[in-house]
């Protein structure tokens, strides 16, 4: 299983009732965007943080790992920001070299920072709704908000290959490695290569194999998943409005100052 998804299932929060979470990571993420605050998006992350490593029981080195790769992608994307090559120091800093300076302005510091504490507050909403809900929950949940069939049949169908397919490559590269097919680096190449090819063929056969089982139990264009009934709890209510009342404050604050 993938990561995420062994966390998911272990998670204290698995069973709270998904509309409350869908509520509090969408309205959330929602408010993150529209207030682009630091305060707001400082607040996000250690709330989210705590539901997720503290009440969700998910390890807090696993949690900080997730984080670590979208805040590498927001680092080298605000490089742009962070670094400009001007004759004419700027307010911010500006490192000597040579008749040139290496500088920033403080706005664009600041523009950088809000970005991405904004981006980072938005993708622990989508953490919090990944790392605490099942995808039958989740599919179920978009079943309700009248999500067409067929693009929840695609993703189902997907989210399913994907264990499919690392599975093969995992017996692939097992393979390779037991024949020293890595010792150097053009071997490795070869064998990557080779891996691709094999594993584009097999998933082919598979995905015959598999629509092949769906029409012997009577396929008829339509998955059928049971899922679970988790009732909300009028606590848990209490607490999302609550909080997005204060998030909702926060963002006409931040608006109008």
């Amino acid at each position: 299983m993938i990561v995420i998804d062994k966390l998911c299932y272990n998670s204290r929060l698995r069973y709270v009732n998904t509309s409350e979470k869908f509520a509090f990571s969408l309205l959330t993420l929602c408010f993150c965007i529209i207030s682009r605050s630091i305060l707001m998006a400082l607040i996000v992350l250690l709330v989210n943080g705590i539901l997720t490593v503290g009440i969700g029981r998910i390890p807090f080195f696993r949690y900080r790992r997730l984080l670590l790769v979208p805040l590498v992608f927001l680092l080298l994307s605000t490089i742009a920001l962070l670094i400009n090559v001007s004759p004419v120091p700027l307010d911010g800093y500006a490192l000597p070299l040579g008749s040139i300076y290496i500088t920033a302005s403080r706005s664009s510091l600041l523009h950088a920072l809000q970005l991405i504490c904004t981006a980072m507050a938005s993708v622990s909403c989508l953490y919090f709704l990944a790392l605490n809900t099942t995808m039958t929950d989740i599919l179920d949940q978009f079943r309700r908000l009248h999500v067409p069939g067929l693009l929840m049949e695609l993703m189902l169908l997907i989210y399913r290959y994907i264990f499919v397919l690392l599975d093969v490559a995992y017996h692939i590269i097992t393979s390779q490695h037991s024949r020293l097919g890595n010792k150097d680096f053009k071997t490795a190449c070869k064998s990557f290569g080779g891996m691709v090819s094999v594993l584009f063929v097999r998933s082919m056969k598979k995905a015959g194999a598999l629509y092949d089982a769906m029409e012997s139990r009577c396929y008829d264009g339509t998955i059928r998943v049971l899922t679970e009934d988790h009732p909300p709890k009028s606590k848990e209510i209490f607490w999302i409005i609550l909080f997005e009342s204060f998030l909702l404050i926060l963002t006409i604050w931040s608006k109008i100052r």
